[in-house]
């Protein structure tokens, strides 16, 4: 958590529970310990999308579906997403997952390294949030850049990773590295040319980038 506990506790006390496979997947990663999206993001994930209503959406970090199945509920019309992930256990789980929600035509799980799968990527998207390996953000974002339209939406999570990119005294020895990365990563978003952004502290930090006409 980076903000104090009885701002998340009001924040978290205005969200409506999920409902169905949502809230059965919420109590399954809390049980296993699995990391998914933390209520406060997945709320402004959804405002976000009801807003601009992707017809295409690539996530990085598919971990359980649980992310790629709530961003299923703000799809326009018959869209697709496209979901990456390398660890096979996640992938399986994942997939059972989309396959009881009924969504297997609209989520595809593309298995691999993140990096090397974005390269490989020839689409477009109107909306892409990243959810993987942090310490690698600086190198998905020129991937990004490419596939996501014009007008699209870039959301980044975790990039105040446990308040340790916003104060040097928070920062563990071994997680030095990754905070670098992170910190570079918001300076080329931020600095870019290409891109409106909008950096919010609530869950780990979100980072809303809009990719500019």
């Amino acid at each position: 958590m980076i903000c104090h506990d009885y701002i998340n506790e009001y924040i978290r006390n205005t969200i409506k529970p999920s409902t169905g496979i949502l809230a059965e997947l919420e109590e399954f990663a809390e049980k296993n310990h699995v990391p998914i999206i933390q209520p406060e993001v997945a709320r402004l994930l959804f405002v976000l999308g009801t807003i601009h209503k992707p017809k295409r959406i690539l996530e990085v970090g598919t971990a359980i579906g649980y992310s790629a199945i709530l961003m299923s509920g703000f799809l326009d019309g018959a869209g697709k997403i496209d979901t990456i992930e390398r660890y096979e256990l996640m992938v399986e789980r994942a997939k059972e997952n989309i396959r009881r929600a009924g969504l297997t035509d609209t989520i595809s799980i593309i298995t691999g390294d993140a990096l090397e799968v974005l390269r490989c990527l020839d689409k477009k998207y109107d909306m892409i949030f990243l959810d993987g390996a942090k310490g690698q953000y600086g190198e998905f974002l020129a991937e990004c850049e490419r596939m996501l339209e014009a007008g699209g939406l870039l959301v980044s999570d975790n990039v105040l990773y446990k308040g340790m990119v916003a104060a040097n005294e928070l920062v563990v020895r071994r997680k030095k590295t990754i905070v670098k990365r992170m910190r570079d990563y918001l300076d080329m978003l931020c600095k870019s040319d290409k891109f409106e952004t909008s950096i919010i502290p609530i869950g780990d930090g979100v980072a809303v980038s809009y990719k500019k006409k």
